[in-house]
């Protein structure tokens, strides 16, 4: 077991996620006061902060539920928690077990606000906090870098959305997941071998927005956990608010671009970024134009742009081991890193 293996796990995870939490989900929705409920308290650290942000965009566009995403040390530290009126506080992590995190569904639970965890350890203090509980089913994960427990974590929140929805089309869409990530990995060795140009890059940006913003901080996460790259996510929106004055010719730009609503923004950004900036261009993209305009284009298949993020994450996935594996690092052990982190 470890990463190379985890992440090819990930069609059977998704698959067996949906299958045995989907007829949980509809039990959960219903045990909480929806009425009462105004917005969405989130709280999260690393990996599951990222799926946060896909929560934030799918809740928002899909359930017109607002995502507010918690300052956990207010809580923890400071302890000086906000007032929680109308929130359904909800906590996701892996393991469930950083203080700062149960903190805030304790908080939240102390001020009478209905509580909702997301975890791959229903016997963890966050679980344990929580007035019910969403077990995404993804097995022991030993690798230090997280990768199918990051991907189910987005389908338990792709899951959630569709239940309160109600929507059996886009339920089917949900169930093509799986696939569309099989599909992915069938691509591994030529993914794989692009990572070899970027040997020595020693700092990048990552751009996406939308749906798949929540895919740029993923992306630059895993580069820097697992090559020690400088990588910086940003939506292409602020990008261009400044950190685009970086840019100089050869400089390293990775974006996640599949069809969908935001398509047209990134093409402009990526034409400029290629054109006036002769930036190095890898691109995650289901698009012939977008990935045109790449050095190193990974395609993705084609799909719903809701789903995206679940799907457009592992080529990015591949494409750090690979580069991992090409500066001659260990991708079991990252330096500086354990397994499970705990903060407060």
């Amino acid at each position: 077991m470890g990463l190379r293996s985890e992440i090819f796990e990930q069609p059977e995870v998704l698959s067996q996620e949906i299958e045995l939490e989907y007829p949980q989900l509809k039990k959960i929705v219903g045990k909480i006061p929806w009425q009462d409920v105004k917005y969405i308290f989130l709280a999260a650290r690393g990996t599951s902060d990222n799926a946060g942000l896909y929560a934030k965009y799918l809740w928002g566009t899909h359930n017109s539920l607002p995502v507010a995403l918690a300052a956990p040390s207010l809580f923890s530290i400071y302890r000086q928690p906000p007032k929680l009126d109308g929130a359904l506080v909800l906590g996701i992590s892996q393991s469930g077990e950083s203080p700062d995190i149960v903190s805030v569904l304790e908080e939240g639970r102390r001020q009478g606000c209905p509580t909702l965890a997301i975890t791959n350890n229903i016997s963890s203090p966050l679980a344990g906090a929580a007035d019910c509980v969403i077990d995404i089913h993804a097995g022991e994960e030993q690798a230090v870098a997280a990768t199918k427990t990051y991907t189910a974590q987005l389908m338990a929140i792709a899951m959630l959305s569709v239940v309160l929805e109600g929507s059996s089309e886009r339920l089917r869409t949900l169930q093509l997941v799986p696939a569309l990530v099989q599909q992915v990995l069938s691509n591994a060795a030529n993914i794989e071998a692009l990572a070899q140009r970027y040997r020595y890059m020693e700092q990048c940006v990552v751009l996406g927005r939308g749906y798949n913003y929540a895919t740029a901080f993923e992306w630059a996460l895993k580069l820097k956990e697992l090559t020690y790259t400088v990588a910086q996510p940003y939506s292409s929106a602020d990008f261009r608010h400044g950190p685009i004055a970086i840019v100089a010719q050869g400089f390293p730009a990775m974006a996640i671009a599949p069809k969908g609503e935001v398509l047209d923004d990134m093409l402009k950004l990526m034409h400029s970024l290629e054109e006036g900036h002769r930036a190095e261009l890898t691109v995650v993209s289901n698009d012939v134009k977008a990935l045109s305009l790449a050095q190193s284009p990974m395609p993705l298949p084609a799909m719903a742009e809701w789903v995206s993020p679940i799907v457009s994450i592992v080529p990015a996935q591949l494409f750090t081991m690979a580069l991992t594996h090409a500066r001659g690092l260990d991708v079991e052990r990252p330096r500086g890193l354990k397994k499970v982190t705990k903060t407060r």
